[in-house]
Order: C-alpha cells, then sequence, then structure tokens
C-alpha cells in the first residue's frame, strides 16, 4: 500500500485567500485599516525595529501608526497589501564646477596658452585655485604668483603682450585714486587688462556667513589688517592658519562676494578670447 502525505493546511481550496494586490502606499493615498476600520489618507511610511509602519490622517486630523502587515488595509473595500514607495531620483542637470561653469569630467589639462593671468598675492592665488581651478585647466589658463602691484610694470614688460598672448592681473584693493590704480592705468592696454575688488585683502571677499561670522570687524588704522582681524574675532592663532580656516570654508562661487567672481570671470574671458 502506497503511503499518502497530506498538506498540514485543511482549508478547502475554495475558502483560501490568494495573494492581495501590493500597492505602494503612496503620501495622500486613502486606506483603510482591516482590523480596526480606521480609514486615513497616507502621511509617511518608516522603518522601526518592528518592521515597516505607515502613519495615517483620519478627516479630523487624527494620526494613527499601524504595521504594514500583508493583507492588512483596504481600498474601496478591495484587500491590499501595502507596500513601501520606490525612491524616485531627481532629475540630474549637467555637473556643475566650483564656480558654477559645467564641469568637464576627467577633463586633462590642455596645452598652457601663451596668455596668462596674473594675481596679486599667495592667498589671492590659492582661493582663485579653489574656484576656478577644474576651468583654468580646461581652458589651459596658467596663473602667476605677483607679490606686489610694484613689480607689474615690470612683468607686464618682460611678458610682451600681443594679440594671441594677453595678460590679465588680479589686483587687491583696487579703488579710484589709489597707487594700485595709477600702476594699473599706466600698463593696461588692449592686451592687458587689469582688474580688481575694492577690499583691503581678498579675505574680504569671502562672504561673513561662509566664515560663520557676523561681519568682517573694522581694522584700526595704522594696525596690520589681518593681525587686527584675527584679534577682534577672537582667533588664536596665526594669520596663515587663519586663511586656511578661511579658505576651508570655501566651496564654491556662493561663498564669494559678487565684486571678486565678476573681476576674475572677466579675466578668464579676456585672456581665453580667440
Amino acid at each position: 500500500m502506497r503511503s499518502r502525505s497530506y498538506d498540514p493546511d485543511l482549508t478547502p481550496p475554495w475558502k483560501k485567500s490568494g495573494p492581495a494586490p501590493e500597492v505602494a502606499a503612496e503620501a495622500d493615498l486613502v486606506v483603510e485599516e482591516a482590523a480596526t476600520g480606521f480609514c486615513g489618507a497616507v502621511v509617511r511610511c518608516e522603518k522601526s525595529a518592528e518592521g515597516l509602519t505607515v502613519t495615517l490622517e483620519d478627516r479630523f486630523g487624527k494620526h494613527r501608526v499601524f504595521p504594514m502587515t500583508p493583507r492588512g488595509f483596504l481600498i474601496d473595500g478591495r484587500t491590499v497589501t501595502l507596500v513601501r514607495p520606490q525612491a524616485v531620483a531627481a532629475p540630474r542637470g549637467p555637473l556643475l564646477s566650483a564656480s558654477g561653469s559645467v564641469a568637464v569630467p576627467d577633463a586633462k589639462a590642455r596645452v598652457a596658452r601663451a596668455g596668462r593671468i596674473y594675481v596679486e598675492g599667495r592667498h589671492d592665488a590659492e582661493l582663485v585655485e579653489r574656484v576656478w581651478g577644474h576651468d583654468l585647466r580646461v581652458e589651459g589658463v596658467v596663473v602667476e604668483y605677483l607679490e606686489g602691484v610694484d613689480d607689474l610694470p615690470a612683468i607686464v614688460a618682460d611678458f610682451g603682450p600681443a594679440p594671441g598672448a594677453r595678460l590679465g592681473v588680479l589686483v587687491d584693493h583696487l579703488v579710484p585714486g589709489s597707487k594700485e590704480s595709477r600702476i594699473a592705468a599706466s600698463v593696461s592696454g588692449a592686451d592687458v587688462l587689469v582688474v580688481g575688488h575694492p577690499y583691503i585683502d581678498v579675505w574680504e571677499a569671502v562672504k561673513p556667513a561662509s566664515v560663520g561670522i557676523r561681519q568682517w570687524p573694522r581694522v584700526p588704522r595704522g594696525e596690520d589688517w589681518k593681525t587686527g582681524v584675527c584679534r577682534a574675532l577672537g582667533w588664536d592663532m596665526s594669520t596663515g592658519e587663519a586663511w586656511q580656516r578661511i579658505l576651508a570654508s570655501v566651496r564654491t562661487y556662493k561663498d564669494l562676494q559678487p565684486e571678486l567672481l565678476g573681476s576674475v570671470e572677466h579675466l578668464i574671458d579676456f585672456v581665453t578670447v580667440p
């Protein structure tokens, strides 16, 4: 006699429940919790120690949290299984560089152009590299360090600017009537552009909020500006350490004042003109 195996579930086939359709618990979906009859709109889905839960809000604004068990909810009288909605990736736009321009992924540095940009001050040069470094490498523009504006006439004469080799210069505190403005006027020409910003030091071109301060302090005339800033802000550090703190706070062009942004963009356009 052959042995027979029996299914331990003795429920008649016509009484067995089939799998309920799965429905994503999207926000504002109105469902009824099968066990309690609580009806409400989906507010959120969360993962807890007990598993996935859904929060419902009824028409009176009352919230209740239920486990998302199989066949645990009704929609228009139909039994369903609520599941967590799929995360939808936000549409991606073009990748931007720190300067806000469209980045060129895996771009190799272009062969250097004959045209150059000189930047007065080491801190200025580091700030330009931080925000515009990608753009400058793509365009093949070399940035040189200018120790002081007094050296500018000799540098221009030695460089020999020409239509195919333009020279751009970024100067600190370029305001009318200053020594800087007089030197700039003496060397400017069709192939030499000298621009600047109105700040005593490029530190001020970084937005105070980005550094975490309310404003840049006023330093009494005759006191070293950087030292005075550290003293006024209570920064017990050297000016070099203070600059590294400031530079680290700059991530994109949004951390800089528009006066500096416009000047640097103008220089890049000037030296890269065909």
